[in-house]
């Protein structure tokens, strides 16, 4: 599949599940190229989008943020509260949403990304292991024994 088709795969599903997306020229630096959260939305500038998975990571972090708190969630995700157990149920929500719309696992855990860890990371969650997917149980996202399937992509 084409990159720009990628994308297109992506955002049309995080507009299914209700992420907010908008697109706008990024000025300023963002910890993934051409992505931005702020005031619980995706911003997303096409031009500096790199890799086009990585808007899956990112959506995942507001996805898993409490309805309540996802407007204040702005910039650096990890200066807003989200912590190491956040950050896997990010990376468990992203791998959910790219089984759910078949992209392939290279897709979001691309060689460059993960800290060098990507390989691990697919062949850990294509064995149906994984990790972060029991914070998405406790959070009534999903069922343990069905994970990558969701019942709810929005946490509450």
């Amino acid at each position: 599949m084409e990159p720009e088709n990628i994308t297109r795969t992506i955002t049309d599903f995080l507009n299914l599940v209700k992420i907010p997306i908008e697109y706008s020229q990024l000025s300023t630096h963002t910890f993934l190229p051409g992505i931005l959260i702020h005031q619980g939305r995706l911003i997303i500038d096409l031009d500096k989008l790199k890799y086009s998975g990585d808007l899956l990571h990112e959506a995942g972090h507001i996805a898993v943020t409490p309805s309540e708190k996802r407007e204040h969630l702005s910039g650096d995700v990890h200066k807003c509260g989200h912590g190491p157990a956040e950050e896997m149920a990010a990376i468990a929500w992203s791998w959910a949403a790219c089984t759910k719309i078949g992209l392939a696992a290279e897709v979001l855990f691309h060689p460059d990304g993960y800290q060098g860890g990507s390989k691990n990371y697919i062949e850990s969650f294509s064995s149906r292991g994984g990790f972060g997917y029991p914070l998405l149980a406790y959070w009534q996202m999903c069922q343990p024994d069905s994970y990558p399937t969701m019942e709810k992509w929005l946490r509450d």
